[in-house]
């Protein structure tokens, strides 16, 4: 037996002996955080945006005078989040490379301009504070957009380095067009959101909290097979399933603390208190 089916037997085994329980600890994982939260689709998005979001009222979209989950920024960031990882995966399921040198310039620029406009709107919290601009809900989509852009470049790579057995040694986001494409849908998915129509916002909301969701199942999935030196040993999409369902559960299980921890200190579900 050579060493990839060795890998993919080992895999396949690890999966039968692991997958039930991991699906058990998650399902009640999940049922006591079902269970605990506000009721409804929105009630459980809130939650999962209590865990990430300060989601003060007036820096956040409304359906109709319904507070979205998280924050302008945020919910631009998760949305970028999703926009980039679904094209990147889309066009190239296993390139692992970061893009070129004068789009990580750029990406770095985005980066600058998301903290600056974030620093500068958290001045504005404070009346007597100094601020270069006044902050808006605008800026703040596109700021936390564009971040989110940013974020998807540098984990979608580092996520296929990580899982695969090979991975195309290639980056996903490889030119300008490509990089430029990308910008495009960015701003299409900000465009709709500032359209202000309520389903498309309720969308937006639902889909920037499973930004979450992927994000850190992501990242906790990496953390697993790293941990356990298993990485780099999938072969296929079927096996990527046991890391994946592991991230999940870790990432309901830190949204979950979280949300224990804020809703202890503050007894709400709202925002953070306002200085």
């Amino acid at each position: 037996m050579d060493d990839k089916q060795g890998e993919k037997r080992w895999l396949t085994l690890t999966q039968r002996r692991m997958g039930f329980i991991i699906l058990v600890i998650t399902g009640v994982i999940l049922l006591v955080w079902l269970v605990e939260t506000p009721p409804g689709i929105l009630g459980k998005a809130d939650a999962i945006g209590f865990a990430v979001c300060h989601r003060i009222g007036d820096r956040s979209f409304h359906i109709d005078q319904r507070q979205l989950p998280m924050c302008a920024r945020c919910t631009g960031m998760y949305l970028g989040a999703i926009v980039g990882l679904a094209y990147q995966f889309l066009k190239y399921p296993r390139r692992s490379l970061l893009p070129p040198r004068k789009i990580l310039f750029i990406l770095g620029l985005i980066t600058l301009i998301w903290g600056g406009d974030g620093f500068n709107s958290y001045l504005h919290l404070f009346p007597n504070a100094p601020g270069v601009y006044e902050p808006n809900n605008i800026l703040r989509l596109l700021t936390g957009t564009g971040m989110g852009l940013v974020v998807s470049a540098l984990l979608f790579p580092a996520f296929n380095q990580t899982v695969w057995v090979s991975w195309d040694d290639q980056p996903a986001i490889d030119n300008w067009r490509s990089f430029g494409v990308l910008l495009f849908l960015g701003l299409v998915v900000d465009l709709l959101v500032l359209w202000g129509n309520n389903f498309v916002l309720y969308i937006a909301a639902l889909l920037s909290v499973i930004g979450v969701l992927i994000l850190l199942s992501m990242v906790y999935g990496m953390v697993f097979l790293i941990l356990f030196k298993i990485d780099n040993r999938i072969v296929n999409n079927t096996q990527l399933i046991l890391p994946i369902m592991i991230g999940l559960t870790l990432a309901i299980l830190q949204i979950g603390l979280i949300d224990w921890g804020r809703f202890f200190l503050t007894g709400s579900w709202g925002s953070f208190p306002i200085p």
